[in-house]
C-alpha cells in the first residue's frame, strides 16, 4: 500500500481554504436574518422561526467548522507516518538488520572455516545471539511499517472524506444565508436545511469514530512490537547481545 503525498498535501490545502469560506458564510446568516425581520410589517409568526432557524444553522455550522479545525491539527500525520514506514521497511532499518541476520548465521561465518576447536565453537555460539536479535528487529520492523502504512492510508482517506463533507457544508450554509435573508419560507424548507447541516455533523462524527478504530487496531500491533523489543531471549537484559563467550 502507498499514499499519494501530493494529493494528501493538496487535500490539506483545500481543507484550510474551505474553513475560511465556511466561516465567512456562517457570519452572513445572522445579519441576513436580522435584516429580513427588522421591519414593522414582519409579524412575530415569521420573525421568530426565521431567527430560530438562523441561530440553529450558526450553531451547527460552528460545530462543523470547529470539529474540522480540530481534526486538521493532525493533518500532516499521515504523510509522516508513511515516510516513517518507508524507513522501517527500507534500507535504513530493515535492510541493515537483515544484513546482520544473514551475515551472522553459522553458515555465513568465515572464521570457523579455518579456525577449529573450543574457541571457534564458543565464538560461533556467541555470535548466534546476534542473529536472533537482528531477526527479531527485522520482524518488528515489518509490523511497525505495516501499522504505520495502514494508519497513513486511513488518515489520507479520512481527510479526503472530510474535504467532501466540508464542500457540502459550505453549500448548505450558502443556502441557509439565502433563506435567512428571505421572509418567504416554509417550515419544511427550514427543517430540511437544518437536517442537511446535522447530517454533515453526523458524517464527521462517523469518520472520526472509523479513523479511531483503525488507529486503535494498529496501536495493538505497535504494542506487540514494543513487547518484542523487551524480549530477554533476543535482547538479554534489554541490550544487544555481546558477541563473546
Amino acid at each position: 500500500m502507498a499514499i499519494n503525498i501530493a494529493q494528501a498535501e493538496a487535500t490539506i490545502e483545500k481543507l484550510n481554504e474551505g474553513i475560511v469560506k465556511l466561516s465567512a458564510k456562517i457570519l452572513e446568516i445572522g445579519p441576513r436574518a436580522e435584516g429580513a425581520v427588522n421591519h414593522w410589517y414582519v409579524p412575530d409568526a415569521i420573525a421568530k422561526p426565521l431567527i430560530w432557524f438562523a441561530n440553529k444553522m450558526i450553531e451547527v455550522g460552528c460545530w462543523i467548522r470547529d470539529k474540522i479545525i480540530e481534526c486538521l491539527k493532525g493533518a500532516v500525520a499521515p504523510v509522516f507516518m508513511y515516510l516513517d514506514s518507508q524507513d522501517w521497511e527500507g534500507p535504513e532499518i530493515r535492510g541493515k538488520v537483515s544484513g546482520v541476520a544473514g551475515n551472522t548465521t553459522s553458515d555465513a561465518l568465515k572464521a570457523p572455516r579455518s579456525w577449529k576447536g573450543d574457541g571457534a565453537d564458543a565464538y560461533t555460539g556467541a555470535v548466534a545471539g546476534q542473529t536472533t536479535a537482528a531477526t527479531q528487529i527485522e520482524t518488528s520492523s515489518d509490523k511497525l511499517a505495516t501499522a504505520l502504512v495502514y494508519c497513513a492510508v486511513a488518515g489520507v482517506a479520512f481527510y479526503l472524506a472530510l474535504a467532501a463533507v466540508l464542500i457540502k457544508a459550505i453549500v448548505v450554509m450558502v443556502a441557509a444565508a439565502v433563506a435567512a435573508g428571505s421572509v418567504v419560507f416554509s417550515w419544511a424548507g427550514l427543517l430540511a436545511g437544518i437536517g442537511e447541516a446535522l447530517s454533515d455533523a453526523g458524517i464527521i462524527t462517523g469518520l472520526v469514530v472509523a479513523l479511531a478504530g483503525v488507529v486503535t487496531a494498529q496501536a495493538g500491533q505497535m504494542a506487540v512490537a514494543k513487547g518484542e523489543a523487551n524480549d530477554n531471549s533476543a535482547f538479554p537484559g534489554g541490550k544487544w547481545p555481546v558477541a563473546t563467550a
